[in-house]
This record gives structure tokens, sequence and C-alpha cells, in this order.
């Protein structure tokens, strides 16, 4: 099996910043680096890659890491980009490489822009949708019912924290790896009962089980009393991901603090829920400390099923703990990570990569991860290519949640990992898979709303790049044919 060869970084406009924000001219900064100006100037407006000495010579000289180059915030602002142009507000279409250029070498005006249009989809919505009311407030007196403007969505705001961050939180993973390594007891699900004495041993918590009839909570806790209440129907792994998560709460508070306020998120809403998903993600290190899963995962060659059964958690558990491995001097395979249902919601999104689907333009229906609820059970693989010829590799399984007594509610979702196909070798997933064909790729998009492809079959809406073609006497099996550049 050949490897996909290894992709050429360029710097781009990245350098050209950085080099200004440290005060140096061009001359300056090749002098120190020990090129010549004309190849600096070239490295600069991308007419030539980064070698792997210059890299590291850049990195030790301006003071960042190798990773600073890489394109994937870039990928991730050309795709929310491409998604505010291609709006029918915008009242025509952008070519895609005018989009590429406009993101990489003016960040700034880029993110300005996806921000406005944003806000004006914040406003539509505003007026078309249903209005909550409530009194207006002049100094003391109450004047009569206003309407109030809905906030930013506080778990877009989340999820944009953690994409920021790469889906990797280092302070809070090398305390939770040095809180595993003074448990007294295995890692993962079987360390639940330590975790247990050391509630009750550092903050006097009682751990007690709620009503076995109750099916829908899963961790209760009173501060008034110390009683942390747990589901009976909780797994070994499950219950002591609780218990890590409530002990994040009770004693890493001064670093979720800390962490929360870095974010600069705009309404309590939005802090609530992140301090509670960096209080999951301390809990999943503290099953899954870091050294130890990463360990595990290059020897077993990133098994999904042997790490729940080394680590005692579940499927999608360890999922999200491998798109969570990016220690510095110690990064796994880079990982998306994604849970989502049969109508196409996506409940959980964090990427290490450049993925990144449309928070605007829905989700394709040729991706694997939906094929997973026709297997359920079953791991599935896919080897999936974008409109602009980068492949990824993709594993998706549906879990199910809940289900506890007949009434009981039951939530199923598939959940999916990929990453970019040069990394796929090191999986075993991707054994026997002709990972160089690219017959063997599955053509998938952003989302019908963004999606450049016109020969799709699967279309759910007209794309935005072709006006549509009418004929009467011509009917063919794409749903929304559209006239060719060539016409």
């Amino acid at each position: 099996m050949t490897r996909p060869a290894a992709r050429k970084i360029y710097a781009h406009a990245k350098l050209r910043r950085l080099r200004r924000a440290h005060g140096l001219n061009q001359v300056e900064l090749a002098r120190e680096l020990g090129i010549s100006t004309s190849y600096l100037n070239q490295i600069e407006h991308s007419q030539r890659p980064l070698t792997a000495p210059v890299l590291l010579r850049i990195a030790e000289v301006l003071g960042v890491e190798p990773e600073f180059f890489s394109d994937t915030d870039e990928e991730r602002l050309v795709t929310d980009l491409r998604t505010a142009l291609a709006d029918e507000a915008c009242g025509g279409t952008v070519p895609p490489e005018q989009v590429t250029e406009v993101s990489r070498d003016h960040p700034e005006l880029a993110r300005a822009l996806v921000a406005l249009h944003r806000r004006y989809r914040e406003a539509v919505e505003h007026v078309t949708g249903p209005t909550v009311t409530g009194p207006t407030v002049t100094g003391p007196t109450v004047t009569g019912p206003a309407v109030t403007r809905p906030a930013a969505e506080p778990h877009d705001e989340v999820r944009d924290f953690f994409y920021t961050h790469h889906n990797h939180i280092d302070p809070l993973d090398r305390a939770a790896e040095t809180l595993a390594g003074t448990l007294d007891a295995p890692p993962g699900g079987r360390s639940a009962p330590a975790l247990a004495a050391l509630l009750a041993d550092r903050h006097g918590v009682r751990v007690a089980e709620t009503d076995h009839r109750d099916t829908a909570d899963l961790r209760r806790y009173d501060p008034a009393t110390g009683v942390l209440r747990l589901s009976p129907w909780l797994t070994d792994g499950q219950r002591a991901f609780q218990l890590a998560t409530q002990l994040a709460l009770l004693e890493q508070c001064e670093l979720l603090d800390d962490l929360v306020a870095e974010a600069g998120l705009t309404s309590p809403q939005a802090e609530s829920l992140a301090r509670i998903g960096l209080a999951n993600y301390f809990a999943g290190a503290v099953l899954m400390p870091y050294t130890a899963v990463h360990t595990a995962a290059e020897d077993l060659r990133y098994d999904i099923e042997l790490l729940q059964a080394r680590f005692g958690v579940g499927f999608e558990t360890a999922c999200h703990r491998l798109s969570t491995l990016q220690r510095t001097g110690r990064r796994g395979v880079p990982f998306s990570f994604l849970r989502a249902d049969r109508a196409g919601n996506i409940s959980k999104r964090q990427s290490a990569t450049g993925f990144h689907f449309s928070r605007l333009g829905g989700t394709c229906p040729l991706w694997t991860v939906y094929e997973a609820f026709s297997a359920p059970g079953r791991i599935l693989t896919q080897v999936a290519e974008m409109p602009d010829g980068k492949r990824y590799f993709w594993i998706a399984r549906t879990v199910t949640h809940g289900g506890h007594g007949q009434r009981a509610a039951r939530a199923e979702f598939a959940v999916a990992l990929g990453c970019e196909l040069r990394h796929a070798h090191r999986l075993v997933y991707a054994e026997g898979t002709a990972l160089d064909d690219p017959r063997a790729a599955t053509p998938i998009g952003l989302g019908c709303r963004i999606c450049e492809r016109t020969d799709c079959a699967q279309r759910a809406r007209p794309p935005a790049t072709n006006p549509l073609t009418v004929d009467p006497n011509h009917r063919t099996r794409i749903p929304y044919p559209v006239l060719s550049d060539q016409s």
C-alpha cells in the first residue's frame, strides 16, 4: 500500500504578520534564519513551501510552535466565509479561490464578514421567528413589554472555544493526568471506587443512588447536604466519569474559571456550558490519562474497541478522547469527532483537523456517519473527498443512550472519527483500503446550501454557484441541473 505524499506547508501571510509583530523587516529576519532575503520574500508570498529546517528555525527565532503554520484554522475560516457569502442576501456568488485568498491573506477581514453575517442571520431569525417579551425598565419604573434581542447561541460559542484550542486543553489535561497517577486503582471505569473515596475524603461528599424509576437523572449534587446521587443504571465507566466530573467542579474550579474567563464568552449560559464542557474534558482525561492512552493508541493502531476494553469506557468516550491527543511533542492522529442523529442534527462536534462542516449549510447525506444507522453496532469506514479535492478517512458507529425499562426514552446516535487521508495508514481500520486510489473516495460536500458539486443526485436544494437550467424537454437524474461554466 502506498502512503499518501506528505502535504507541503506554506507560510502564506502568517509569517509576514508574525515578522511585523516582532518589529523585524525581511532583511533582519532573513539574517536570523540564515537564508536569503529573496527566499524569505518567496516564502511570505507562498511561492515556496516551508522546508523542515526553515520551519524549525522560524519556530525557534519567532517563538512559535511549528503547528502555527498549520492551515487548520484557515480552512475553518474559509468554510465559514463561504457559508456567509453563499447567503441569498449577498446577491451573487464569489469564486472559491477568492474566498480562500481573502481568508488566507486577510483573516481579520474574513472574520469580520463572518461575524457580520451571523448578526444578520440573528436579526432575520428575530424578525421572522417567535419573539420574547418582557418588561422595559427605565430607572425604578417598569414601562411595559418590550422585545428582547436573542443572544448568540451559547452552544455555538462553546464549540468555537474548543475549536480554537484544537480540542486540546493542555493545563486541564495535565492536571487530570496528575490526579489519575495518585489513584490507587486501575485506569478507566474501574477507578469509580477510588474516585468516590477521594470525594468523601477531600470534600465530605457522600455518594448515593437515585430512585431506580428515575431514568432521566445521571448525576445530581446537592451542595447543602454534600450528597451526590448517581443513577443506578450507569455502567462502571459512566459512574467513574460522573464522579470525575463532580471532582473537577469541586477542586479544579479556579482553573475552570481562568479558562472560561480567557474564552471571552458573551453570556452567562455560554460560560456555564463551557465550565461543564471543561469538567467533562477533565473527567475523560482522568479515566484515560494522556500518556497511557497515547501509548496504547499507537500500540493498538487506534483500535477503538480494544481501547474500550483496556480503559473500561464506552465507545463514544474512547472516540472523544482520541480526538484530544494533541499535546506538543506527543501528538496522536489529529481527529475530528462528531455525534449526529438520524435527522442530521450534530449534537457534538470537536476537531483537531481542518474538517469543518458549515453550521448553517447542513450536512451531506452521502457521509458515512448517516449510513451507520443502517448497520447498528457495526463500525463502518469511508474515504471521503471534499469539493476542494482533500480526502479524509472516516470511522462511524451507532451508540444508544438510556433505554432502561419498557417506558424509558432511548436515544440513538452515530458517532464518527475522521482524519486527513495522510494519517489513515496509522489506523487498523484502513487495512485493505486502497488509500491511494482516488476512485475509492466518496464525493461529499459541506452541505447542499454551499456545496459546489453540480452532478450530485442526492441534492436537497440548488447549488449557489451556478444558475439553474429549466428545460421541459430534458429530464436528468440530477434534481437541480445547472448551467455549466461553458454554457
